[in-house]
């Protein structure tokens, strides 16, 4: 079951590919982006320009970015911690990309695809969850729903739309 509009997120403390930690107390007191995310999925290829273009104009604007890697890096040794630190580097990730190895926050968040996205008011509650835009192909992308719902957020009112359906590869559960 996913965390619903509303709920408070689900609290963690992660290891990043650049040798620290983030904590969801660290993204307390401004809107947040919370993302599951991984190295060989096409559909977080597709939409990992947007996406990093995103979080850096936002950045801007006080929202902090995360995006989590949950696979199970036995089965898919792409998304290993290795390769997601040189994944960030190589496509020079302008948002923190954070190591869920035991796959609990995914499973607390109750992300299911990646990219799987959730906005954060400044309360830490759940405004949106969802796909970055409607189309993983950049040119047939018509509906900003993460920019629409991070405005919505920074302006101090409820997305219009709220929820969507996440696009792309399943998280790759440890059997």
């Amino acid at each position: 079951m996913s965390t619903a509009i509303g709920d408070a997120a689900p609290d963690f403390r992660l290891p990043t590919t650049d040798g620290g930690e983030i904590a969801l107390a660290e993204l307390a007191g401004a809107p947040a982006v919370v993302a599951f995310w991984c190295n060989h999925c096409p559909y977080v290829r597709a939409w990992e320009d947007r996406f990093n273009d995103i979080a850096r104009e936002y950045a801007d604007r006080g929202v902090n970015t995360v995006a989590i890697c949950s696979n199970d890096a036995l089965s898919h040794p792409g998304d290993s911690f290795e390769n997601m630190v040189a994944r960030a580097a190589e496509a020079r990730y302008t948002f923190a990309y954070a190591h869920d190895e035991s796959q609990e926050v995914a499973r607390a968040y109750g992300a299911e695809r990646t990219p799987d996205v959730f906005v954060l008011d400044a309360a830490g509650r759940v405004a949106y969850h969802g796909a970055i835009d409607d189309a993983h192909e950049p040119e047939r992308a018509r509906e900003p729903w993460l920019r629409d719902a991070l405005d919505a957020v920074l302006e101090g009112r409820a997305p219009a739309v709220a929820q969507t359906a996440p696009v792309g590869c399943t998280i790759k559960w440890r059997r």
